[in-house]
Formats: structure tokens, sequence, C-alpha cells
């Protein structure tokens, strides 16, 4: 039996393969702080957008606008995608509700028939209620942006301290 398999470190997890260690490589890369937390909290937020097939392109432009990391808030943005599946349909039917269409049409089997026999209609209850989500997104990114925004920041901070002094010992 041999003793190297058991000295050997556990490898990490998907999670922080995939998540932590490219975020914290971007501290190390000189992102600052305050960008880091800026590009995760809009990354997050981008990520829940109720539109389909926008994500990319939304957080690309906010991302080189704000001369944020593009790649770092397309990474968060991305991992939002289950979350943002799970709260589409219900943004929509509470946009519909908001702009005054009728929620109780708003299904998934509804829309499915529309789209079927009566295209014109499923554009406009499609419509009416992609307009309220937006407006709805909208509304409670904004919280979200900051909440988030505000608890990275000190978090990321007390890395960066840390990098810095580990690459000074070195």
């Amino acid at each position: 039996m041999s003793t190297d398999s058991a000295a050997a470190p556990p490898q990490p997890g998907f999670f922080r393969r995939r998540l932590v260690e490219p975020l914290l490589g971007q501290l190390r890369k000189g992102l600052s702080p305050r960008q880091l937390a800026l590009t995760v909290a809009l990354g997050a937020a981008f990520g829940l957008v109720p539109l389909l097939g926008v994500t990319t392109v939304l957080g690309t432009a906010v991302a080189v606008w704000l001369r944020l990391n593009v790649g770092a808030l397309l990474l968060v943005s991305h991992l939002m995608s289950p979350v943002q599946l799970l709260i589409l349909l219900p943004l929509l039917r509470y946009g519909a509700q908001l702009l005054g269409g009728a929620t109780h049409n708003l299904t998934l089997e509804r829309l499915q028939y529309l789209l079927r026999h009566d295209w014109q209609a499923a554009l406009q209850l499609f419509w009416r209620a992609e307009a309220g989500a937006l407006l709805l997104w909208l509304l409670g990114s904004v919280p979200v942006v900051l909440v988030l925004y505000f608890l990275l920041l000190p978090l990321f901070r007390r890395v960066a301290r840390r990098q810095a002094a580990q690459a000074a010992e070195a």
C-alpha cells in the first residue's frame, strides 16, 4: 500500500475551482477589492435578467463601460442561470399583473397553446408580461447589487491584504 495517496491533499471542489479561485485570482492580478465586489454584485444581478439570451450582451456592455473584468462578471452571471430559470415564470406573472394583464392566462401550457394557434395573442400576452418582469427585475436588482457589494467588499479587502502579506513574505 502506497503512502503517497494518503498524504495527497484533497482536491478542491467544483465551487472552489470554478468560482472562488478565478475570482481571487483577479485580486492577485491587480483588480481592486472594490472592482471585484462590484463585478460580482453586478454579475449576480445580470444573471437574473428575466429575458433569456441577453445576459451575456448586457453584462459585457456594462463591464466594459464600468471597466470591470468581463470574464469575472460573466462567470458569476452564468452561474446564476439556474436561479434565473426558477424565477422567470413568477416574474412574468407578476409583470403581467403589474401592467394590467390577466395573470390567470399566463401559464406555460397557455403560452404553448397560443404559440401554436394564435401567435398574435401570445405575443401580446408575452410582451406585457416581459415588460413588467423587466421593470420588477430592475427595481429588485438595485437592492441586490447594493447588499452584495457591501457584503463582499470587506471580504475581498481582507483577502487582498492576506495575499499582499503572503507576497511580501515570499
